[in-house]
């Protein structure tokens, strides 16, 4: 009986020592992985990449017909999770451009996560997509005023500022300010372009993000 305790207890801790070893959305970049197996994806295209709001758009070639679009939007992933796995979700596409959306977990994930340690991570991760191709143009995308969040947007807004900022010190870049279009006049957030989570978009959301996105995506001329 005490033979069959101490195996019962050293599985259990073999299996919880798994799991706590195993990085976060490891389950999302073996699905990528195994997608690309199956079907090796197209060079020369836009890549989307980021956490849920990209994930969860998963018509998002359908909005944009006349480009080709990855998306490499995993969970509720942070700027930390997209740079541990850039290498998977962005380096290895040899994307003609980037269009990241990420940020809005960071400020979610502790009240210690303030806009500045925001825009040093997407600092890392901007350094790590330069120094592979150090002229492919990248598109951030602003946090967007989710009224589960309503708490973070003054960090979000400043968060948004700073990155700005940034960008605009750097060639190639974009800033698409969705954050704004997303109010109506009266300066209220637009409710019915969320779903019952308050959190994520539906069609409507997405159709603001659509006009907002538009304009700054580059044409990419295919070769035959």
């Amino acid at each position: 009986m005490r033979k069959n305790s101490i195996i019962a207890l050293l599985f259990t801790c073999t299996a919880s020592f798994a799991q706590e070893t195993t990085p976060a959305f490891y389950d999302d970049i073996l699905a990528f992985r195994n997608q690309d197996s199956l079907q090796v994806p197209p060079k020369n295209v836009i890549l989307f990449v980021g956490s849920s709001s990209f994930t969860q758009w998963t018509d998002v070639q359908d909005y944009f017909p006349k480009h080709t679009i990855i998306n490499r939007g995993f969970g509720g992933s942070t700027l930390l999770d997209v740079i541990r796995y850039s290498k998977e979700v962005i380096l290895t596409y040899q994307p003609k451009q980037i269009v990241l959306y990420c940020g809005e977990n960071d400020l979610a994930s502790s009240d210690t996560v303030t806009a500045q340690m925001v825009l040093h991570r997407f600092k890392q991760l901007f350094k790590i997509i330069r120094k592979s191709d150090p002229a492919v143009p990248v598109a951030f995308v602003s946090l967007k005023p989710s009224p589960n969040r309503k708490h973070l947007w003054p960090k979000m807004e400043k968060a948004n500022q700073l990155i700005n900022a940034y960008l605009r010190t750097k060639m190639n870049t974009s800033f698409i300010d969705v954050y704004h279009k997303m109010f109506n006049s009266d300066g209220t957030v637009m409710n019915d372009i969320f779903i019952e989570d308050d959190l994520h978009m539906n069609a409507k959301g997405y159709a603001i993000w659509k006009k907002s996105i538009q304009p700054y995506l580059i044409q990419i001329n295919h070769k035959k």
